[in-house]
């Protein structure tokens, strides 16, 4: 066996002779600084070592992993269950180049329920804080998760209002889609109830819920509330029915989810099946950024990172294959204390259990399919086209961020900038930004538009990018590049993207650069320079509707400018507003039914000054 750290730099040598003996977590860097691993042991001074002995038995990931560390470093913990805890928090934190990562975990949103509000709201967040609410999710498909959430509030009318208004109730009221707690027309204790059902049916618990449901319908009726007891009839078969929709898969009633995979050439991707109370409720899918690993390390790997975030972990979980003896009995333990019961893996042999997971193999791997048919493209990874942009723009380290701008007016008129982010090639939403630019309002000037928000972005020198994409040719980058050289950002690099011939063009270089067109390296920067104007239009578009509805009520008598804003706050759009009844108007804030019907009526009349402003 050859000796540990021969072949490698003194300061590997030197950091493996004073290893620790004891559990934890170690972080491997490049020669950048960034962290391309992390993995936990249960003896540190054992495990590091392997990584640097006999390296031809090694396989090919972790050769090349080996070829790329110029430093690492260990954290010491108490236990293996704080290690693995550890490292799950610092794969969600670097999203090291060489761990097995779901893709774009970050983004999962999940519906929150504000159980430490009086009057509790549910809505849809990205983000998990300990503030007593409940959630429910992570959820991969957004589109089924607003479908179930669209239903809740179509059977239950919870407040969807940020801040309650005493003075009297809004438009969601009359509407039958609020009992209007902000006026006190609703008890706590009833509202509570209301909650309660909604967090069953999130749960799954529909059986319960229709029991309890017709136990509150039958006491309200014996106790003469009639209106009450209609409501919950309302409820208890909209229930029903969405209980219908729900496939019984078990006898034993009992809670699991369904771990399925499926593998080919472009990856791989997990598909879970949730059984609630003995029947099938829904089922999500994800994707993982791996590099030929086995099924074990797969299973082993979506386990720590889904259930590190997940809401709700159930008594079983079905598996493909079983993780090795020693980490299964630790993600066994390690699940167990987080759900505050007993947590079992389970590898079925036959029964209901296979068979459902065969079903959830194969839907897997029918996604993997989908997903090659989009074309080649889907071969490479986000984090594959960024390093191989970064390659083709000889850039030395790793694109960790890339800031794209653009910018959107109508002849002048409410000129506005969009900036969008991509962290290792994935889109990160929550670092977007729009602005609204004034030094370029009422003519059409892009080069300074351009400069006002690229001073408006750096000046504060917060979290600068690897890369900035300005979407334009020489004269838009020239004027990006006055403004940022000006702030004393030599180092920042930047290029323009001109649309026609997709030319890439760098400062002080005369000429563009053309990338392959099938190359992921050019997809990836279209794609950021897309987002950017899909943003920079859809907020663009926002204010002109906000404008031309403001420029209507203009020519309404007894409408200024408060009530104009609550009628912008409540309708969103003119169309909205023009559909709506008088008594729906008249609920607005600030407006009465002489004025309500007024509105009502200027919509109806054949003006040639309101055709004028509607055009």
């Amino acid at each position: 066996m050859a000796e540990a750290g021969a072949g490698f730099s003194d300061k590997i040598k030197q950091a493996l002779a004073v290893l620790p003996e004891k559990p934890g977590v170690y972080l491997m860097h490049d020669s950048t600084g960034r962290v391309i691993y992390v993995g936990k042991a249960v003896v540190l001074k054992n495990r590091v070592r392997s990584y640097f002995r006999n390296l031809a038995s090694h396989s090919p990931k972790v050769k090349a992993m080996v070829s790329k560390i110029a430093e690492f470093e260990t954290i010491v913990t108490n236990s293996e269950i704080e290690a693995l805890i550890l490292e799950c928090n610092l794969i969600k934190k670097y999203r090291p180049h060489y761990n097995i990562s779901l893709k774009d975990d970050k983004t999962y949103p999940y519906i929150k329920v504000t159980m430490a509000e009086p009057f509790p709201r549910v809505y849809v967040t990205r983000k998990l804080v300990k503030d007593g609410s409940k959630y429910y999710g992570p959820y991969a498909d957004a589109g089924a998760m607003h479908a179930t959430l669209k239903l809740l509030k179509s059977i239950f009318p919870i407040r969807s209002c940020r801040t309650m208004n005493p003075d009297r109730p809004c438009l969601n009221y009359h509407i039958k889609r609020c009992l209007a707690p902000c006026a006190g027309l609703v008890s706590r204790k009833e509202y509570a109830g209301m909650i309660k059902s909604v967090c069953m049916a999130l749960d799954g618990r529909t059986a319960d819920l229709e029991r309890e449901l017709k136990q509150r319908m039958l006491y309200a009726a014996e106790n003469y509330a009639f209106e009450e007891a209609a409501r919950l009839r309302d409820q208890l078969q909209s229930i029903q029915r969405m209980n219908e929709q729900q496939q019984a898969v078990t006898n034993n009633g009992g809670d699991m989810d369904v771990i399925g995979l499926g593998q080919d050439t472009t990856g791989s991707c997990m598909q879970i099946f949730f059984v609630r109370k003995g029947k099938l409720i829904g089922r999500d899918n994800f994707f993982l950024q791996d590099k030929g690993e086995s099924q074990q390390e797969l299973v082993e790997a979506f386990i720590k990172q889904y259930y590190n975030e997940a809401t709700f972990i159930p008594k079983e979980i079905v598996v493909p294959c079983a993780p090795s003896p020693e980490e299964g009995q630790l993600l066994q333990l390690w699940l167990s204390e987080k759900a505050e019961r007993k947590v079992e893996l389970i590898a079925p042999q036959r029964g209901v259990k296979k068979d459902l997971l065969k079903l959830a193999n194969e839907n897997a791997v029918k996604l993997l399919e989908e997903r090659l048919r989009k074309g080649s493209l889907a071969l490479k990874d986000d984090e594959q086209a960024a390093e191989e942009l970064q390659e083709a723009l000889g850039l030395d380290e790793p694109l960790a961020r890339m800031d794209c701008f653009d910018i959107s007016h109508n002849q002048g008129a409410e000129t506005v900038a969009s900036m969008v982010v991509f962290r290792y090639g994935s889109i990160s939403k929550k670092d977007y930004r729009h602005y609204k630019i004034e030094s370029a309002e009422g003519k059409p000037d892009d080069f300074k538009s351009m400069q006002e928000v690229v001073h408006r972005r750096y000046s504060s020198y917060e979290d600068l990018p690897t890369l900035v994409v300005i979407d334009g040719g020489k004269g838009q980058l020239s004027s990006a590049m006055e403004v940022i050289r000006g702030l004393g950002l030599q180092d920042l690099h930047v290029v323009g993207l001109a649309k026609r011939e997709e030319e890439i063009f760098l400062p002080e270089r005369s000429e563009s650069i053309l990338l392959d067109k099938d190359s992921a390296a050019l997809h990836l920067i279209q794609r950021i320079r897309d987002e950017a104007h899909r943003f920079a239009i859809t907020y663009h578009r926002k204010r002109l509707r906000k404008h031309n509805l403001v420029s209507v009520l203009d020519h309404v008598e007894g409408i200024g400018p408060k009530r104009r804003q609550e009628l912008w706050k409540t309708f969103k759009t003119l169309e909205a507003m023009k559909k709506a009844s008088v008594e729906e108007l008249a609920a607005v804030e600030g407006m009465n039914k002489t004025v309500a019907q007024g509105l009502y009526d200027f919509f109806r009349l054949d003006l040639p000054e309101k055709k004028a402003v509607l055009r």
